[in-house]
C-alpha cells in the first residue's frame, strides 16, 4: 500500500515538473509584425476583421507596445481602425 501511494506521489511530482518546463515554452511568443497580416484589411479600410485575425491579434498581445514604439508600425497599430479592430476582436489596447 504504501509502494502505491510513493508511486502515485512520484507520478504527481513529474507531472509538475514537466508542466513547470513545458508551460513557459508554450507561451513563448515571436514578435513578428507579418503576423498580423489578417489584419491588414481591417486596418487599412472599415471591414471587419476576421476570426483569424483575432487570434494573431490576441497571440500578438505581448509585442503590440513593441510596434507602437516602432515608427514604421505605430501608424497602423495606433491608427483609429486599429482600435475599431481591437475593440471588434475584445482585445483592450495595451498602455504603453
Amino acid at each position: 500500500m504504501v509502494m502505491i501511494k510513493t508511486t502515485w506521489v512520484s507520478l504527481f511530482a513529474l507531472a509538475a515538473v514537466l508542466l513547470m518546463i513545458l508551460a513557459p515554452a508554450a507561451e513563448a511568443v515571436t514578435c513578428s509584425p507579418m503576423q498580423l497580416s489578417p489584419c491588414a484589411a481591417a486596418i487599412t479600410s472599415s471591414s471587419p476583421p476576421s476570426a483569424l485575425c483575432c487570434a494573431k491579434l490576441k497571440e500578438q498581445k505581448p509585442c503590440l507596445c513593441g510596434y507602437m514604439r516602432n515608427p514604421s508600425l505605430r501608424r497602423f497599430v495606433s491608427s483609429p481602425n486599429a482600435r475599431k479592430v481591437s475593440n471588434r476582436c475584445r482585445l483592450p489596447i495595451p498602455r504603453c
